[in-house]
């Protein structure tokens, strides 16, 4: 039986922190929340919770977790997590087979070592020391400015909204990779000033 996609109850980003603690593989909180992280407030309500990963580093994060079940999402459909269906989509979903509820997202990243590599754009590579940064509350989120590169390509109402909030509190530096890459992904992008 498949689950139903629309069944979601995410997890706060702090559980998933509190159960990879102590974990050697690189991860970040992403998407909407990491846009709350960084301001250091919440902004608007979040209907699921996405985490990335070293893509081949995916079997130690998936191990803290051994009641919930993990699906590959993508296409508009979710199939059990297995080898073959692991390599056709980036996207893997943790479900909580006792509530039949999703409770978080990992995006399963390119990579080269301890390298984050852009799925969108294999040109744009950071370290990962670089683009994980730690919250006042210790939970690791992913740099501002790639979480709108990520943002840019949809134009979604909550993405629109992100940007509005999170483009003022970038620095400079953020600001000119953001540019970069959009010129590079979304060439003529509105988000690029």
């Amino acid at each position: 039986m498949t689950p139903n996609i629309e069944a979601w109850q995410a997890w706060h980003p702090r559980v998933v922190t509190e159960r990879l603690a102590g974990v050697a593989t690189p991860w970040y909180v992403a998407g909407g929340w990491a846009v709350d992280l960084h301001l250091g407030r919440v902004t608007r309500e979040h209907e699921d919770l996405e985490i990335g990963v070293p893509r081949s580093r995916f079997a130690e994060i998936a191990g803290r977790f051994p009641e919930l079940a993990f699906y590959v999402a993508g296409s508009g459909r979710v199939v059990p997590a297995t080898p073959s269906a692991l390599d056709t989509e980036h996207q893997t979903w943790a479900l909580d087979p006792a509530a039949e509820l999703w409770r978080f997202d990992v995006m399963r990243e390119p990579h080269d070592g301890d390298t984050w590599i852009c799925r969108r754009h294999a040109r744009l590579r950071r370290p990962y020391a670089e683009i994980v940064l730690t919250g006042r509350d210790g939970i690791p989120y992913l740099s501002p400015d790639v979480v709108l590169l990520f943002k840019a390509k949809y134009g979604r109402p909550k993405d629109e909204a992100d940007h509005a909030v999170l483009a003022p509190a970038l620095t400079a530096a953020q600001r000119t990779w953001l540019n970069a890459a959009l010129d590079l992904v979304h060439p003529g992008h509105p988000w690029r000033t």
